[in-house]
């Protein structure tokens, strides 16, 4: 499991292309999300069918790349939108389970988009 330690988790909230890398990810949270991939924030990314989520984690050393797919159902996401939402800890934990997420306690960040 990943470990948010003080780290923001910021859900990007359109889905992407799930042939992406690690590397491919992390230039589209620079160009396309406006953050910085190795500040140690963690980006969820979601498939078209909503039944995989993929998450890039810069840990001070290098990358992660984690990946999770549903057998059955899929995860809770918002409407399909360009953006970001950042989540809580137990957001987070809730998303990964399957379940709904949207109504447990919010992020206490102002701003998903903000840089490190």
């Amino acid at each position: 499991m990943i470990a948010p330690g003080g780290r923001r988790i910021v859900l990007a909230t359109a889905p992407v292309d799930f042939r992406r890398g690690m590397d491919s990810l992390a230039a589209l949270v620079q160009l396309a999300l406006a953050a910085n991939p190795f500040c140690g924030d963690i980006f969820i990314f979601r498939s078209k069918r909503a039944d995989r989520i993929k998450i890039l984690v810069w840990d001070g050393t290098g990358l992660w790349l984690h990946q999770k797919r549903l057998e059955t159902g899929r995860f809770v996401w918002p409407p399909i939108r360009d953006g970001l939402i950042a989540l809580s800890p137990l957001q987070l934990n809730m998303l990964l389970e399957g379940l709904e997420w949207s109504r447990a306690a919010p992020a206490k960040t102002k701003s998903p988009a903000l840089a490190c």
